[in-house]
Protein backbone atom coordinates (compact mmCIF):
# COMPACT_ATOMS: atom_id res chain seq x y z
CA UNK A 1 0.00 0.00 0.00
CA UNK A 2 0.99 3.63 -0.41
CA UNK A 3 1.15 5.33 2.99
CA UNK A 4 1.27 9.12 3.17
CA UNK A 5 1.50 11.45 6.17
CA UNK A 6 1.30 15.20 5.60
CA UNK A 7 1.65 18.07 8.09
CA UNK A 8 -0.20 21.26 7.15
CA UNK A 9 0.70 24.52 8.92
CA UNK A 10 -2.28 26.78 8.18
CA UNK A 11 -2.62 30.52 8.60
CA UNK A 12 -4.19 31.49 11.94
CA UNK A 13 -7.38 32.82 10.35
CA UNK A 14 -8.06 29.36 8.85
CA UNK A 15 -7.16 27.11 11.79
CA UNK A 16 -10.74 26.71 13.01
CA UNK A 17 -12.38 26.53 9.58
CA UNK A 18 -9.93 23.92 8.21
CA UNK A 19 -12.36 20.98 8.56
CA UNK A 20 -14.97 22.76 6.45
CA UNK A 21 -12.36 23.91 3.90
CA UNK A 22 -11.20 20.31 3.38
CA UNK A 23 -14.63 18.63 3.72
CA UNK A 24 -15.41 18.10 0.00
CA UNK A 25 -11.86 17.01 -0.81
CA UNK A 26 -11.94 14.55 2.08
CA UNK A 27 -15.33 13.07 1.11
CA UNK A 28 -14.38 12.71 -2.55
CA UNK A 29 -11.07 11.04 -1.69
CA UNK A 30 -12.69 8.64 0.77
CA UNK A 31 -15.07 7.59 -2.03
CA UNK A 32 -12.24 6.57 -4.34
CA UNK A 33 -12.14 2.83 -4.98
CA UNK A 34 -8.43 2.55 -4.11
CA UNK A 35 -8.48 4.72 -0.98
CA UNK A 36 -7.97 2.73 2.21
CA UNK A 37 -8.24 5.69 4.60
CA UNK A 38 -7.99 9.47 4.67
CA UNK A 39 -7.91 10.73 8.26
CA UNK A 40 -7.32 14.22 9.64
CA UNK A 41 -6.02 15.08 13.11
CA UNK A 42 -5.21 18.38 14.75
CA UNK A 43 -2.01 18.86 16.71
CA UNK A 44 -2.42 19.22 20.47
CA UNK A 45 0.80 21.28 20.55
CA UNK A 46 0.18 23.69 17.66
CA UNK A 47 -3.34 24.98 17.00
CA UNK A 48 -2.59 25.72 13.36
CA UNK A 49 -1.17 22.29 12.48
CA UNK A 50 -3.28 19.55 10.93
CA UNK A 51 -1.96 16.09 10.11
CA UNK A 52 -3.34 13.93 7.33
CA UNK A 53 -2.76 10.16 7.35
CA UNK A 54 -3.84 8.57 4.10
CA UNK A 55 -3.36 5.24 2.38
CA UNK A 56 -4.06 3.87 -1.06
CA UNK A 57 -4.31 0.24 -2.14
CA UNK A 58 -1.40 0.45 -4.62
CA UNK A 59 0.54 2.73 -6.95
CA UNK A 60 -2.27 2.75 -9.50
CA UNK A 61 -4.77 3.93 -6.87
CA UNK A 62 -2.39 6.69 -5.80
CA UNK A 63 -1.86 7.81 -9.39
CA UNK A 64 -5.63 7.80 -9.99
CA UNK A 65 -6.08 9.99 -6.90
CA UNK A 66 -3.47 12.55 -8.01
CA UNK A 67 -4.98 12.66 -11.53
CA UNK A 68 -8.52 13.31 -10.27
CA UNK A 69 -10.36 16.61 -10.60
CA UNK A 70 -11.16 16.66 -6.88
CA UNK A 71 -7.44 16.35 -6.06
CA UNK A 72 -6.61 19.43 -8.14
CA UNK A 73 -9.63 21.31 -6.76
CA UNK A 74 -8.72 20.28 -3.21
CA UNK A 75 -5.17 21.60 -3.60
CA UNK A 76 -6.48 24.88 -4.96
CA UNK A 77 -8.84 25.29 -1.99
CA UNK A 78 -6.05 24.46 0.46
CA UNK A 79 -3.24 26.53 -1.11
CA UNK A 80 -4.39 30.01 0.07
CA UNK A 81 -4.79 28.77 3.65
CA UNK A 82 -1.20 27.60 4.08
CA UNK A 83 1.39 29.37 6.22
CA UNK A 84 4.17 27.25 4.69
CA UNK A 85 4.78 24.35 2.34
CA UNK A 86 3.39 21.14 3.88
CA UNK A 87 5.79 18.42 5.08
CA UNK A 88 5.21 14.92 3.69
CA UNK A 89 6.25 11.32 4.17
CA UNK A 90 5.30 9.14 1.20
CA UNK A 91 6.26 5.48 1.19
CA UNK A 92 5.16 2.06 0.05
CA UNK A 93 4.62 -0.56 2.75
CA UNK A 94 3.44 -4.15 2.88
CA UNK A 95 -0.15 -4.76 3.94
CA UNK A 96 -3.46 -3.01 3.47
CA UNK A 97 -4.69 -2.19 6.97
CA UNK A 98 -3.75 -1.11 10.47
CA UNK A 99 -2.32 -3.69 12.86
CA UNK A 100 -2.55 -3.97 16.62
CA UNK A 101 0.43 -2.73 18.62
CA UNK A 102 1.20 -5.82 20.68
CA UNK A 103 3.43 -3.90 23.11
CA UNK A 104 0.28 -2.16 24.39
CA UNK A 105 -2.18 -5.03 24.04
CA UNK A 106 -5.18 -4.82 26.35
CA UNK A 107 -7.02 -7.71 27.98
CA UNK A 108 -10.44 -6.78 26.62
CA UNK A 109 -11.95 -6.75 23.16
CA UNK A 110 -10.30 -4.10 20.96
CA UNK A 111 -12.43 -1.23 19.73
CA UNK A 112 -10.80 -1.59 16.32
CA UNK A 113 -12.38 -4.97 15.60
CA UNK A 114 -11.82 -4.59 11.84
CA UNK A 115 -8.12 -5.38 12.34
CA UNK A 116 -7.04 -8.89 11.44
CA UNK A 117 -3.38 -9.10 12.43
CA UNK A 118 -1.04 -8.16 15.25
CA UNK A 119 2.42 -6.87 14.41
CA UNK A 120 4.76 -5.78 17.18
CA UNK A 121 7.37 -3.09 16.81
CA UNK A 122 10.07 -5.02 18.62
CA UNK A 123 10.72 -8.71 19.06
CA UNK A 124 11.88 -9.92 22.44
CA UNK A 125 13.25 -13.20 23.63
CA UNK A 126 13.08 -14.58 27.14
Amino acid sequence: MILIVVKFNVLPQFQDSWPSITRAFTADTRNEEGNLWFEWSRSIDRDNEYVLVEAFRDTHAGETHVASDHFRQGLESIRPTLAETPLIIHTEVAGSQWSHMTELAVNHEPTHSHLKSDIGLFSTTA
